[in-house]
């Protein structure tokens, strides 16, 4: 088969998805509706951290740049999944794949580095609370979030321009919208560079913040274990379990998809765990923030009244 310079291919084909129509249909009103549910829960947070001086914390701060990183990361395949299901076609552009790929990894890497951030910001308020302020101070929040925004953006420039000088024999894409993974399959040059790069600069950036996160955990448990009173344990654990359950969803499907032997891989596997963090997670956290939260539910009724006495008037 002849080979073709990524470059010189025009538009990619996307087959990841269900040949029959109804199957085709049910799928984009199910992505829509999650789209939509991911997009409103995490502009209501953004809105109500912002509303509500109470929530002018670092905790909040990273949290609504962690749900506007969300609604970027599921704009990036979905509006486009269902606009080619709507209208019947299954191509996507090689300018519009590329950038797909680079905007997927830059908010997939910076979920992950949020969440690592978020991780060490209980660990300074609960086992290091007469210092919290000092050292989560705004001006340092600022820096941090831009300078993960940097790094993100670096490393997703460091898979993609890479993938864009492999040589392919084919431009059909066994995934629904333009993965690593799926793109490097289309090579028939030499990509263990591309793979060198994803597991050493990708791993070492996927899994740092796993480990602070671990790390962070650990010390704050063994702080909890010391205190005496019966509600501030309560509170402490409460606090850290919404932030452990976006964890565990995130990395658990994310770790299955990148960093599991490759041979039992099946198409229908690697798009159910792609769905569950790049659909499912983002869609979840907004409902686990606000319903587990009490000072965001209080938050958020604040505004809600507000809103409802201005409208009174």
């Amino acid at each position: 088969m002849e080979k073709r310079n990524l470059t010189v291919v025009r538009e990619f084909v996307l087959l990841g998805l269900p040949s029959s129509a109804e199957q085709q249909h049910l799928l984009s009103v199910l992505f829509l509706c999650m789209y939509l549910a991911t997009t409103l829960g995490n502009m209501l947070i953004i809105v109500t951290t912002g509303f509500d001086s109470h929530l002018h914390s670092p905790m909040y701060f990273f949290l609504s740049n962690l749900a506007f990183a969300d609604i970027c990361f599921m704009s990036t395949t979905v509006p486009q999944i269902v606009v080619n299901i709507l209208t019947g076609t299954k191509n996507i552009s090689f300018a519009g794949c590329l950038t797909q790929l680079f905007f997927f990894v830059s908010f997939v890497n910076m979920d992950s580095l949020l969440l690592s951030v978020m991780a060490y910001d209980r660990y300074v308020a609960i086992c290091h609370p007469l210092h919290y302020t000092a050292r989560m101070n705004l001006c340092l929040c600022v820096q941090l979030v831009a300078g993960l925004w940097l790094v993100t953006y670096l490393h997703a420039l460091l898979h993609t321009v890479p993938i864009a000088q492999l040589s392919c024999a084919s431009n059909i894409i066994h995934h629904f919208f333009c993965d690593l993974s799926p793109l490097l399959q289309l090579s028939c040059s030499d990509v263990s560079f591309n793979v060198m790069i994803i597991f050493a600069v990708g791993g070492l950036l996927a899994l740092t913040p796993l480990v602070c996160i671990f790390i962070s955990y650990g010390l704050i448990f063994s702080t909890v274990l010391k205190i005496t009173s019966t509600q501030g344990k309560q509170r402490a654990v409460s606090t850290c379990s919404c932030h452990l359950s976006v964890v565990v969803v995130f990395y658990g499907t994310a770790i299955a998809v990148y960093f599991s032997p490759s041979s039992p891989h099946t198409p229908e596997s690697d798009t159910l765990s792609t769905i569950m963090y790049s659909m499912v997670a983002p869609m979840l956290n907004p409902f686990i923030y606000t319903l587990r939260n009490r000072d965001m539910k209080r938050g958020l009724q604040k505004m809600l009244f507000k809103c409802t006495v201005f409208q009174q008037q």
